[in-house]
């Protein structure tokens, strides 16, 4: 219905309501006096007929959604009603002196209730009309019987068409048991015993409605909730809540990192911004998981230049749109399409810009792609590392942090190895530079292109197989908004030459990823199943962030560790890059893991120069 034809009949249903109210009431205290002839009475007609629209215009009860009335629009009602009364009430006092209290009284309360029940008469009716059967509804058990279970079990009660019935709240307030919050109950125990609960009770779908838990927490009771095999869905987390980002009845499916229970690290923010504010920032990689990412956080610093570098010109498309609709300050972006293999343009990019930072994020990072490809593997992560390095150390570039791996240890693998001689040219660098080098190493990060979770969900999308490699295989991981905090982090700490070291927390079975997925995604293991393909080219079982030697315990910063990662010397490293072209690709990723492995370079170049 428009807004004109709305307001047409709720005036009408209106005018027809004041006038009954106020004649039935004169007619019940009054019955045998004429009231159409009555013209004291006709006026008080008049007066409220009046009085009631221009106080119901005043209030918006011509503009409000009835269909979702509730005890804030019944209150304006009252107001209204109650205005129009008083205004009656002062014209007969001033027409003869007098209020006939007992009347404008009766005539207030059916003002009241007609007024009002008109308006919950159309909620109910579109209650009633699109209210699905109750059997079709979902019978939903809310977690939580604070201000935030309540709001979201009344959101499902006023809007059935989700199709989620609230019948339980489960809360470990002891003082909460047994009562009934819009009349649902609140079940007599607590959430370590929410798998009976839901059983018992028939649940279909479990709602976490508690906020202000921390991750940790939040994390074992989502594990509890999954472990029913019912749907699990959360509320928004409380900083989202508070900064306006949502509201708290925004329902949403659990992902996968809410399953890390990692809690999220406080920066520096002062040495961030001393650091990035105001200075030109250049990223390279800047389309991929990562490189955007730190682009991102970047941005809320307000650095006077935004330098996006990167190879694939849509990627660095997308990330440079997001950012000129999403920074509210005057950082200027500038969209670089570059090859971190050309050297030339690498050096003529340094050369007019002159960045004060440069993070280094591009390079090649999946392994078994780059065992097929080794020499690929070699030029973007050797000699792309090596140009963008060596482009900073002439341009007087402040600080350059290199973005690595935990591939990068005892690799077996070419990407890990080419990463690591990368590291040690950074290391080596940075011993006769102006240019503070560094590079940060961390495990995989969830929802990367590279990472297994959209391959995961694009298989259990097809209905399976979910394919695993192997069911020991282990990986860290870490979500990308943490990872690029971090490496944010690092590079205000660095000093020169450090390999600084992320703390992953526990490593975590791939299957058990594989499972937690399928589970998020309301199927069962006998509904999608897990198949082990093998163990792929250049795949260890488990990563290491430090070899045994690297190992130093101590924190420079909450979840940032400096590794012992030793570096070979400058002129062995000048031996294997003039070396390197002239290989074979199979005497290439031999050399170059043996060096990552800590192997004598001379022997190997001896035994190569043999072949």
């Amino acid at each position: 219905m428009s807004l004109k034809n709305r307001m047409t009949l709720l005036i009408t249903v209106d005018s027809l309501i004041v006038f009954f109210s106020i004649f039935v009431g004169y007619f019940l205290l009054y019955p045998y006096v004429d009231i159409f002839q009555n013209q004291f009475l006709l006026a008080s007609a008049l007066t409220i007929f009046i009085a009631h629209h221009a106080f119901a215009m005043y209030y918006g009860l011509y503009r409000k959604v009835w269909e979702y009335a509730s005890i804030g629009e019944l209150s304006s009602i009252v107001k209204a009603v109650t205005l129009s009364i008083l205004a009656i009430a002062l014209v007969q006092y001033l027409y003869r002196g007098d209020v006939l209290i007992r009347a404008l009284a009766i005539t207030w309360m059916l003002h009241v209730l007609l007024i009002g029940g008109s308006r919950l008469s159309w909620r109910v009716l579109r209650d009633n009309q699109f209210k699905p059967k109750r059997e079709e509804q979902k019978r939903t058990m809310i977690v939580g019987a604070g201000k935030a279970g309540t709001l979201v079990a009344r959101q499902l009660l006023n809007n059935p068409e989700n199709g989620l019935l609230p019948v339980l709240y489960v809360d470990d307030d002891k003082n909460k048991h047994g009562l009934d919050i819009y009349n649902i109950r609140v079940a007599e125990s607590e959430t370590k015993n929410i798998s009976e609960i839901a059983k018992d009770n028939g649940i279909e779908r479990i709602i976490i409605a508690i906020p202000s838990l921390s991750k940790s927490d939040s994390a074992t009771l989502i594990k509890r909730c999954m472990d029913t095999g019912i749907k699990t869905q959360t509320i928004p987390l409380i900083e989202d809540i508070m900064t306006g980002k949502v509201s708290v009845t925004d329902i949403q499916d659990v992902k996968i990192e809410d399953l890390l229970g990692r809690e999220e690290v406080k920066l520096d923010m002062n040495k961030i911004a001393e650091q990035l504010t105001g200075r030109t920032i250049l990223v390279t990689g800047a389309g991929g998981s990562i490189g955007s990412e730190i682009c991102r956080q970047i941005a809320r610093f307000g650095p006077e230049k935004l330098l996006l570098l990167g190879h694939g010109e849509n990627s660095i498309y997308l990330i440079d749109m997001e950012l000129r609709k999403a920074i509210a300050n005057d950082t200027e972006i500038v969209p670089l399409i570059a090859d971190i293999q050309d050297r030339e343009r690498i050096m003529a990019i340094m050369s007019e810009y002159k960045p004060d930072v440069v993070y280094h994020a591009a390079a090649h990072k999946h392994v078994p792609l780059m065992e097929g490809n080794p020499m690929e593997a070699v030029k973007n992560n050797i000699y792309g590392t090596k140009n963008v390095a060596e482009a900073s150390h002439m341009a007087g570039v402040k600080n350059f942090v290199m973005v690595s791996t935990d591939k990068a240890v005892n690799p077996p693998n070419v990407m890990g190895a080419s990463k690591r001689f990368a590291e040690m040219i950074v290391q080596n660098l940075a011993k006769r530079s102006e240019t503070t080098f560094v590079a940060v190493r961390f495990g995989n990060v969830l929802g990367s292109r590279g990472s297994v979770i959209p391959l995961f969900k694009k298989q259990i999308a097809a209905g399976g197989p979910v394919t695993v490699t192997h069911p020991d295989m282990t990986r860290y991981f870490m979500t990308i908004p943490e990872a690029s905090r971090l490496v944010i982090q690092a590079g205000t700490l660095a000093r020169g030459g450090e390999v600084f070291v992320l703390d992953m927390g526990e490593p975590v079975r791939i299957v058990d990823l594989a499972k937690n997925l399928i589970r998020l995604s309301g199927y069962s293991e006998e509904d999608i199943k897990i198949k082990f393909s093998g163990i792929r080219p250049g795949e260890k079982m488990y990563e290491e962030l430090l070899d045994s030697d690297e190992i130093q315990d101590k924190q420079v910063f909450p979840k940032i560790f400096i590794g012992k990662a030793n570096a070979i010397p400058e002129l062995e490293i000048k031996f294997v890059i003039e070396k390197l072209p002239s290989m074979d690709k199979y005497e290439a990723k031999e050399l170059l893991i043996s060096l990552a492995n800590r192997k004598n370079v001379k022997q190997i170049d001896m035994k190569l120069s043999v072949k």
